[in-house]
């Protein structure tokens, strides 16, 4: 057996049982916080307090990851503005601690962010939702902005980044309004290609791709991409000019606050006529990983750059983590059965109506609300 073939058996196998695997990560990651983590206090009432976390990070991480944005672009404003609410009546002990920080915020939100991410990328991976060939473009471009964007989170102020990415955001909101989405329809043709994770067929299958192929290339740079439900897309590859643009906009604020990258950059995506559906699930690899970057040069950035502050592990909020993480996983596999189910039309209209209410909370926050 060759090493390809090998390679080939073993992502398909991970690929057919990824929700065993994507469950065993935060089965695995909350026995290790409860035991190791360095926290501020201990016992059932501490691990305990923020339970009722878990259905609002579940139902957000499902609402971000069926639109392919960043969570925290839902939970930064949701610490912000519902959570002192909601912590008043069922954790009032909490308000009696010192506040929680912008850097401890958009920590817990990365954190939870990059499972539910994950988690969500490798079902639409599984669903045949993802072009990893485009993914990985636009993964490779938007890193030294996402680092950048990290690194200037020390020096920017807060209510001007803000005010940037509530105008960003709201360009963007008009953008999905306007954009023709009519390329995206799955056609009924009957072409013949792998799906990505489904059954083995006798079908063509594409060398410049990872993994067991979802798509046909033909000479003209033509794609064509059947999902495990049976569904066509076609479109190209090409807009790669545009699509680096928005994405190093979007990388920037993703470092500068963990959101960004997937608001923006799904935008380049429907203009240069990538499907929604797949699109969305490009995007879920993208935002996954400059996620997971933003968050390490964040905690780890203060330790190896003079001048900026490093974030202690010790004052993270773990038994907030301790249910967000399984609340973002759980989600994130649930949202692909909700984007293959919801008309194309209704995801434009959602995205763009979820852009605009962001906008309008980033806006409240610039001001001091």
């Amino acid at each position: 057996m060759t090493a390809s073939s090998r390679s080939s058996r073993f992502q398909k196998t991970f690929l057919r049982y990824q929700h065993f695997f994507v469950f065993a990560a935060p089965i695995i990651f909350v026995p290790l916080v409860l035991l190791f983590a360095p926290t501020t206090g201990s016992g059932t009432e501490y691990w305990l307090r923020f339970w009722w976390l878990f259905p609002f990070f579940l139902l957000g991480a499902t609402t971000v990851n069926t639109v392919g944005i960043s969570g925290s672009a839902l939970f930064v404003p949701f610490f912000i503005f519902l959570y002192p609410l909601l912590a008043g009546v069922l954790a009032p002990d909490a308000l009696l601690e010192p506040p929680l920080t912008t850097e401890t915020l958009v920590k817990v939100s990365l954190i939870s962010e990059s499972f539910g991410l994950s988690s969500s990328a490798i079902a639409f991976v599984r669903h045949g939702l993802v072009d990893r060939r485009l993914a990985l473009t636009l993964v490779g471009g938007s890193i030294p902005f996402v680092v950048a964007g990290a690194l200037l989170s020390f020096f920017i102020p807060g209510w001007l980044f803000h005010a940037a990415l509530g105008a960003a955001l709201l360009t963007a909101a008009y953008l999905m309004f306007k954009a023709d989405l009519s390329h995206d329809e799955p056609s009924s043709d009957e072409t013949e290609v792998t799906t990505d994770g489904g059954p083995d067929r006798d079908l063509p299958d594409d060398a410049n791709k990872l993994g067991p192929a979802g798509v046909d290339a033909d000479d003209e740079g033509q794609i064509t991409r059947v999902d495990t439900q049976g569904d066509t897309y076609e479109y190209t590859w090409s807009g790669y000019l545009e699509r680096f643009a928005n994405y190093s906009v979007g990388g920037t604020f993703q470092g500068l606050a963990g959101f960004g990258i997937g608001e923006l950059g799904i935008i380049s995506q429907l203009r240069t006529k990538v499907p929604t559906k797949v699109a969305i699930g490009t995007n879920h690899i993208v935002v996954a990983v400059t996620a997971v970057l933003a968050s390490l040069v964040h905690v780890f950035a203060g330790t190896v750059v003079p001048g900026i502050h490093a974030l202690s592990i010790a004052e993270t909020p773990w038994n907030m983590v301790v249910f967000t993480v399984p609340a973002t996983v759980t989600g994130g596999q649930i949202a692909p059965y909700v984007s293959s189910a919801l008309d194309t039309r209704t995801l434009q209209k959602g995205v763009g109506v979820l852009f605009a209410v962001i906008s309008i909370a980033l806006f409240l926050m610039s001001g001091g609300f």
